[in-house]
């Protein structure tokens, strides 16, 4: 049955997360605390399926502020799959050069930023962009992909390097690079992506860490709460939460 089949794929990706991350997690927990407490951001960008760890991890219940997103339209629309904000249309964009330049030009950035990057595959221009300008900015580099497979891989990008290779640290997503998964009979190509579920994974795997240093450190968070049980205070404490993210986005 192939539903058992993805399924003790992705238990096999989480086993092996647990197995040999959680060194380089607890790393980018630390560099990530270390800004959030400095009043400043954790930048997350990604391209594609990418982004959706992005939007998984803020705004959302049970995260909180410290987080932007930076989540660029044509490179995550996917809802009209062909004609306007296409497939064809992301495929180019992601790997056109100078991209990234452009999108960053949009924010204001600080040393003590981090710029947290997703991708699969680590080769595509446009993360490679923002990954130089980050480190031009003087931020610190984090990016979670498929590491073991992808570290060698050609860059589509003139610098020369792929996005693992310019990383201070690299969380793996302990896919495979093809991510499709299941072998289909009578089909060339598999099913059952895995990227989606190990970015989730490692994502709140960190931000809980982040959460706990700072807890440690007796610095306050500011964390959506569900405000659909019934507690008086969810929405007063939402709101809270909400007023001290646009306090900290006013220097973007």
């Amino acid at each position: 049955m192939l539903a058992k089949k993805w399924l003790e794929n992705a238990f096999g990706v989480m086993s092996k997360i647990e197995q040999t991350q959680m060194e380089n997690i607890q790393k980018a927990a630390e560099v990530m605390a270390d800004t959030i407490e400095a009043d400043r951001w954790v930048h997350t960008f990604g391209c594609g399926h990418a982004t959706l760890p992005i939007e998984e991890m803020y705004p959302r219940i049970g995260g909180f502020v410290g987080f932007h997103p930076m989540v660029e339209l044509p490179l995550t629309f996917f809802t009209r799959i062909t004609g306007e904000m296409g497939v064809h249309q992301f495929v180019f964009l992601e790997r056109v050069e100078g991209y990234g330049d452009e999108i960053m030009k949009g924010y204001d950035f600080d040393a003590k930023d981090c710029m947290w990057l997703f991708s699969h595959s680590g080769v595509n221009a446009v993360n490679i962009d923002i990954a130089l300008k980050a480190k031009e900015k003087g931020m610190k580099l984090i990016v979670f992909g498929s590491y073991a497979e992808g570290k060698n891989r050609e860059t589509k990008h003139s610098c020369g390097q792929n996005l693992f290779q310019l990383a201070d640290i690299v969380v793996d997503n302990c896919t495979p690079i093809e991510d499709a998964s299941v072998e289909l009979k009578n089909h060339k190509d598999k099913i059952g992506p895995l990227s989606t579920m190990a970015f989730v994974t490692t994502v709140w795997m960190t931000i809980s860490t982040v959460a706990e240093i700072l807890a440690d450190r007796g610095v306050k968070l500011y964390i959506h709460p569900s405000h659909n049980l019934g507690d008086p205070q969810a929405r007063e404490r939402l709101t809270e939460a909400l007023d001290e993210y646009k306090r900290r986005v006013k220097v973007l």
